[in-house]
């Protein structure tokens, strides 16, 4: 029996739908194509019922319930587990974690316990990967930027590294989060939480008042946060609605000032891209009541500049003393595709910056970011087209990545570049601090070049694969968003929408409503009535035959729902008009 049973092929893992037909049960998958095969065994089931189930020839076997098919929460976990393949960790790796988290590397460290710190994160945030410090000196600020020691945890060549390298990422979805490292490591010991002693590496800087770093040292350290942020909260404090908390007053008064000359350092080699992210809200039972498309504030901003410095900070070292480590990098455009940016600007009417003959990338890349600042700025006077054009320009540009060369980063402006700060969620964090602290006697042996060719190639697809997840659970949760909406205000109910994107068959249009603004569907072409409608050769507008009406990337256009597939992410339209 067992001889045999090692003998069968192990079908495919896959969430499908249950099905009562007759005396059997099917079982037909959910989110993707595919054909209803019976169970090998009779199950009960109930309507609407979302599994498990393992595809074989034949017959397939039922491993556990998922719950309801009209439920967000469910349907977007049950993705995740599809996309994932697994959810949670080993025993065995829950065990590594639990010791290792009593028993971290005994190294040498600054007690850094008595200086006012605070961390700034989301609400939601469990895991908290970096704190601030700052202390006026003169005419400079000293800034320490302190970051979770997951290294003094988590050892080369150990089970938990292994893990963490596979999973190359912690993977962020509306309802939960995947993390890259157990809760014991992420959210317990390695997470910068206040009130709490942890071990961190801090880079320590003293900046000039015009933002030049005069000084840095990079050392293991011991901190003790004094006060949480969350973002919301730190903007209340920059716009006089709220006290900051008295320890750290300071200290975020003097971050907020670093920021700012930061950010005006930038200006002028930064793309500017518009952005949303959602959030959604859900009751006790999974079901999705709220959305906002949050867009970065002030507070937000604050983080990213003092993150960006540090990690540019690092970057530069490991790059002048030739150790080898994980870049993020973002190569410069090729001038084609800028040029075809270009053109695609000037027929939705757009002002852009002109395309010298002969430009190299290097050029290129700086006009793309021009453009960037331009149609922002465009976008900003019309009220509408900051997304649909911003995409524009991206999609005219290399994606970053991970590479084991420094390349520079054309979208910072940065000629040397790192992922360092988010060492709990980002495996190349983690071989960043190890490169580091190699270089400074830190008690670490930098990988080599081919473990960071290996680690580099790797959370590049897994970061693509983790984005892609997580907007098509967005997709989902919007679904059944819109469902609610509709079922509360009507079928028949009008939304206010902007085209955010082309192709032949027709238009995908972002709309808003009571509930969020945080809804996308696909106006089919054939649906818009009067003409038949053409896509222009920029793939910007969609052009009438007869009279040339245009419908153009970055246009208001109000539509109708037609239909709903909340499980599938999928939302018909036809025009309002």
């Amino acid at each position: 029996m067992s001889g045999r049973r090692s003998q069968q092929v192990r079908g495919v893992r896959k969430v499908a739908l249950l099905e009562r037909k007759g005396r059997f049960t099917s079982a037909r998958p959910l989110f993707d194509r595919g054909e209803a095969t019976a169970l090998e065994r009779k199950v009960r089931t109930r309507e609407g019922q979302i599994a498990w189930v393992e595809f074989g020839p034949g017959r397939s076997r039922l491993i556990r319930d998922l719950g309801r098919i009209d439920n967000a929460r469910d349907v977007s976990e049950a993705l995740t587990l599809e996309r994932l393949g697994h959810r949670g960790f080993s025993r065995a790796i829950e065990e590594t974690a639990e010791s290792v988290a009593r028993s971290p590397v005994d190294l040498p460290r600054q007690d850094l316990t008595g200086l006012p710190t605070f961390t700034v994160d989301p609400a939601t945030a469990r895991d908290f990967d970096d704190a601030v410090s700052a202390r006026r000196e003169g005419d400079e600020v000293r800034l320490w930027i302190h970051i979770a020691d997951v290294s003094a945890f988590v050892r080369p060549g150990s089970p938990l590294e292994e893990e963490a390298f596979l999973r190359a990422n912690s993977t962020y979805v509306p309802t939960s989060v995947e993390p890259m490292l157990p809760h014991e490591l992420s959210s317990g010991v390695c997470s910068l939480a206040p009130g709490e002693e942890r071990l961190a590496v801090t880079t320590e800087m003293v900046l000039s008042a015009s933002g030049d770093v005069t000084s840095t040292a990079f050392y293991r350290s011991r901190i003790c946060s004094d006060h949480r942020l969350d973002y919301d909260q730190l903007d209340r404090i920059f716009t006089g609605r709220e006290a900051p908390p008295e320890a750290v007053a300071e200290e975020i008064s003097l971050s907020r000032q670093v920021a700012a000359v930061l950010a005006d350092r930038r200006a002028g080699s930064v793309l500017e891209v518009s952005s949303k992210e959602p959030s959604f809200v859900f009751d006790d039972e999974g079901n999705v009541t709220a959305a906002v498309a949050e867009r970065q504030t002030e507070a937000h901003r604050l983080i990213e500049q003092l993150m960006v410095l540090t990690n540019e900070q690092v970057a530069e070292l490991t790059v002048a003393r030739g150790i080898p480590s994980v870049y993020r990098v973002h190569e410069m455009p090729d001038p084609e595709r800028v040029e075809r940016m270009l053109a695609q600007m000037a027929s939705l009417g757009l002002p852009a910056p002109p395309m010298p003959d002969g430009t190299g990338p290097t050029t290129a890349g700086l006009i793309a970011v021009e453009t960037s600042r331009t149609v922002a700025k465009e976008a900003r006077r019309r009220g509408h087209g900051a997304d649909a054009w911003a995409r524009l320009v991206l999609r005219s540009l290399k994606p970053a990545r991970y590479a084991e060369k420094n390349l520079g980063h054309a979208g910072l402006g940065s000629e040397a570049y790192c992922h360092f700060t988010s060492p709990i969620r980002r495996f190349p964090d983690l071989l960043a601090h190890r490169a580091l602290l190699s270089a400074v006697g830190g008690g670490e042996e930098a990988p080599s070049t081919a473990e960071a060719a290996e680690a580099a190639d790797h959370a590049s697809v897994r970061e693509r694969e983790a984005m892609i997840l997580e907007r098509d659970c967005d997709d989902i949760c919007a679904a059944f968003l819109l469902e609610r909406e509709l079922f509360e205000e009507g079928y028949t109910k009008r939304f206010e929408g902007e085209v955010s994107g082309l192709i032949r068959a027709g238009a995908f249009v972002r709309f808003g409503g009571r509930l969020g603004d945080v809804y996308e569907g696909f106006v089919p072409a054939r649906r818009i009535r009067g003409e038949r409608f053409e896509l222009n050769e920029e793939e910007t507008s969609l052009v009438g035959s007869k009279t040339g009406r245009k419908v153009s990337l970055g246009d208001a256009l109000d539509v109708l729902v037609e239909k709903v597939e909340a499980a599938r992410g999928r939302v018909d339209l036809d025009p309002a008009d």
